[in-house]
């Protein structure tokens, strides 16, 4: 990369992750696509949302995919459909966003919580085993374990699936942030025994709305998945053979999907050729993330790890960079959360972790010149006293 010292003048507001420049791309491929669901009118499940859950089979190689209307009911179907409530306990890394958690809560089971790993911000698999005790001490039955595949990185399922074959759990991955990644040659969508993700706009393969979809290679696990996204439907739509809930992706939100799903694998290209550029440009000032040979993250954020983050987060905002932080305060430490078990030993990376990351400006769009501009700044604030 260019020497950064005199990084470029920059006159636009630079955007946190740029939604427009990949408008632009597709051109009128968007309108065009909503233009055809509003002729043919079928607006819950038309067409377009069977043929998206088949392109998304294509794409990741899951037998069965199932739509949804957003990511936490991507989750809260999956924990269902394995007979997760109440009694039950779903061990989640503290270091996440609070759909992981709250999910569990609305099936009536109960999250306990486990630590992650420093390098890779995704469950540490030594914590899920203390996780499990800690919440059999509190009566609880260890139903579950919901991995997260945090900022797009696939976490180590062989690990975890070993660590959860010998606690007798079942494996529900949270790929809300991974799917487009791989790990060991395998695609996200095809680990543990259900895989849940979310398509809010700011994901790698986000609509322009929320929507969800679930994974699985479980047949009769999918049929009754249709049905409880669909008001626990039998046979037709007034036939009721359970208790379901109403959780459709819409034909316009699957219609967007479409589209952007037809470039989705050129942008998880320009993300690995960005994130690189990044790491060797900061990878003297601050810890960068690291990814094994063994995955191919889809960088759903950039994100570094420095002790003064306050500080640099300021000098960065008054320099006209914005950044965000994914998360300020570990789910264990959330007041909705308090009453609630966590891995013995407590989740002391997670907490450190939410004292010092730092998200930077991210998109498959980001220009050069714009990168070596927020580098510039970075750098800068790293070093002023």
């Amino acid at each position: 990369m260019n020497d950064m010292s005199k990084a470029p003048v920059i006159a636009r507001p630079i955007p946190f992750i740029d939604l427009q420049a990949q408008r632009r791309r597709l051109g009128g491929a968007i309108e065009e696509a909503m233009e055809r669901v509003l002729a043919h009118g079928q607006f819950i499940m038309g067409p377009e949302v069977a043929e998206f859950e088949a392109k998304m089979a294509a794409f990741c190689g899951a037998p069965h995919v199932i739509s949804c209307a957003n990511g936490t009911d991507a989750l809260k179907l999956a924990l269902r459909a394995h007979g997760v409530g109440a009694g039950d306990a779903v061990i989640v890394p503290g270091f996440s966003f609070s759909a992981s958690a709250e999910a569990v809560v609305i099936v009536g089971a109960a999250p306990v919580f486990c630590d992650v790993l420093e390098d890779s911000f995704n469950i540490d698999p030594a914590s899920v085993a203390r996780a499990a005790a800690a919440a059999r001490r509190a009566g609880l039955r260890p139903k579950a374990v919901m991995t997260v595949d945090l900022f797009g990185l696939p976490a180590d399922y062989p690990a975890i699936e070993a660590v959860a074959a010998s606690e007798g759990l079942i494996v529900v991955s949270d790929a809300a942030q991974s799917f487009g990644a791989t790990l060991n040659g395998v695609d996200v969508g095809n680990f543990g025994a259900i895989t849940a993700t979310s398509f809010f706009p700011s994901k790698p393969l986000g609509a322009y709305g929320d929507g969800g979809c679930l994974f699985t290679a479980d047949a009769e696990v999918a049929s009754l998945l249709r049905s409880l996204r669909q008001h626990g439907e039998g046979k037709d739509r007034y036939d009721n053979v359970r208790i379901g809930v109403n959780s459709r992706l819409d034909s316009l939100q699957a219609a967007v999907l479409l589209a952007k799903l037809s470039i989705f694998a050129e942008e998880i290209e320009q993300r690995q050729r960005i994130a690189a550029r990044y790491n060797e440009a900061l990878a003297d000032v601050v810890e960068v993330p690291r990814v094994t040979n063994s995955a191919r993250s889809v960088w759903a954020q950039y994100t570094i790890k420095l002790a003064n983050r306050d500080k640099v987060q300021a000098s960065l905002k008054a320099a006209g960079v914005p950044t965000a932080v994914y998360y300020p305060r570990s789910l264990h430490q959330q007041p909705a959360y308090l009453d609630f078990p966590e891995a013995d030993g407590g989740l002391p990376v997670a907490e450190s972790l939410s004292r010092r990351v730092l998200s930077l400006p991210f998109h498959p769009y980001l220009d050069a010149a714009t990168q070596d501009y927020i580098v510039g700044k970075l750098r800068a604030a790293i070093a002023a006293p």
